[in-house]
């Protein structure tokens, strides 16, 4: 064949696509046969055509390729060491340490790690300057990002860490130390914000910090600060893609106003919303697609879940298949191969440009009445998160939403009254707060606490 293949076809516009679908239909309805709508407003098309598509701008995707990550909690000292050192050993290239006693020894966490070769993420559940400083005395790490988010913590916990001046202050110290700061997105979509309130929240999250540290950081400072998003990645796969392509946009456009590097870290994690107690195995399913859109989104870093995170402690077991489906996914399946795959995909192009601009119409309205900061303290974001997280939950309980082995297909012989070794539900722990705090949940809790409480009841 000397010519190319396609040179003999002629091209075929948008508008005679919709003729022939419409002439298929037999005289439907092609606009409430074929579009549907999406929880943040978005008409989903039956096709998507070049003629009628607007391209964005490469929304910065990272040059070198996204890091297969676990993350630690360091409890004893010596037992973290050691699952930190096996887990590099069998295929993690980074490491994420969640301390809740920042007075520890730096170097008996670190033994026996290439800190040359090997990303390191520390997340404090308390404020440390002096942890700060030690991470400075590091020999040539290859990366290290202190996860620090005091409006975060204000958000998820209902509580400032020690007051707002006082958590201000250290905040800012801790910053120009670092170089680096977090912003918490994941809180939102696990509490049930649809992926236009997630990113607007991102955003006016990002930009209270970058309000209050303006007159803080110099020129220098704001071009070398790392800004890191921790996001939580749902079940639907190509709006969960065009959601992160979305937020490096975003995010470009607000740091280029304030003069910072408007580059950032995105670390991915899967959403614990649609995780199950009941036919659990299927957790590995979601995980792994929901891994698939972090990474053809563009993440600098995924960490997935362990199946069995909900109602197990932390085990090798569980570890080491969210390892390795990660695993399966770099070097069996090629997902290293090809930077940003998903460009020039019509249909995500479409929607990371509407998941853009209504996130950035939410965003100026928040703006407009005060901030992020003022309506969270306000119980506006609150009560918006509650609208979106009750909307999810009707759709689950009516099952237009459908989770496999829980509300569609369930195992009546299933048990796991047994298997309980965390609580795997919301926990009431009545106490004194500032504001109101916004509570992760997932959508299986109600219908599995009945199956639980028959079973106990058998």
């Amino acid at each position: 064949m000397t010519k190319p293949l396609f040179s003999v076809f002629p091209e075929v516009s948008s508008k005679e696509w919709k003729q022939k679908i419409q002439a298929d239909l037999k005289g439907a309805d092609y606009t409430e046969t074929l579009i549907w709508q999406s929880n943040e407003g978005i008409h989903v098309k039956p096709f998507y055509h070049k003629d009628s598509q607007h391209f964005l701008a490469n929304p910065a995707i990272p040059e070198s390729t996204w890091q297969i990550c676990q993350t630690i909690y360091v409890q004893q000292l010596e037992v973290a060491n050691k699952i930190a050192v096996s887990a590099i050993k069998n295929g993690a290239e980074s490491i994420k340490f969640i301390i809740p006693d920042p007075e520890i020894a730096l170097s008996k966490l670190l033994k026996n790690i290439n800190l040359e070769e090997t990303s390191l993420f520390f997340e404090l559940q308390s404020l440390s300057e002096s942890f700060t400083e030690s991470i400075k005395t590091l020999n040539k790490p290859k990366t290290v990002l202190l996860q620090h988010d005091i409006i975060g913590n204000l958000a998820r916990s209902g509580n400032w860490f020690s007051s707002m001046d006082a958590d201000y202050n250290t905040f800012t110290k801790l910053v120009k130390t670092s170089e680096s700061l977090s912003v918490d997105v994941g809180l939102y979509q696990n509490a049930g914000a649809n992926m236009v309130q997630q990113l607007a929240y991102a955003l006016a999250h990002v930009n209270e910090y970058f309000n209050y540290l303006d007159t803080q950081l110099s020129s220098k400072q704001k071009q070398g600060l790392q800004v890191v998003f921790q996001i939580a990645v749902g079940s639907n796969y190509f709006f969960e893609i065009a959601k992160i392509r979305a937020l490096r946009l975003l995010f470009k456009s607000v740091a280029d106003a304030y003069g910072y590097n408007n580059t950032c870290q995105i670390f991915a994690t899967p959403s614990k919303r649609n995780k199950t107690l009941y036919d659990y195995n299927t957790n590995m399913l979601r995980t792994t697609t929901e891994c698939m859109s972090a990474v053809l989104g563009g993440a600098n870093t995924v960490c997935n879940m362990p199946y069995d995170a909900i109602y197990h402690k932390n085990n090798e077991f569980g570890d080491r298949i969210a390892r390795n489906q990660l695993l399966i996914l770099k070097h069996e399946s090629y997902f290293s191969e090809v930077k940003n795959p998903a460009e020039g995909s019509y249909y995500i192009e479409s929607l990371t440009e509407q998941l853009a601009e209504k996130a950035l119409e939410r965003f100026k309205d928040i703006e407009a009445n005060g901030g992020f900061l003022k309506q969270l303290k306000e119980g506006i974001i609150q009560r918006k998160i509650n609208e979106s997280a009750s909307k999810e939950q009707a759709q689950f309980n009516s099952g237009e939403l459908i989770l496999v082995g829980t509300n569609k297909h369930p195992n009546s012989q299933d048990n796991m009254a047994h298997e309980l070794e965390l609580f795997p539900f919301v926990k009431n722990n009545p106490r004194k707060t500032l504001i109101a705090p916004i509570v992760e949940k997932r959508l299986a809790e109600q219908m599995e606490q009945a199956r639980l409480n028959k079973e106990q009841a058998q």
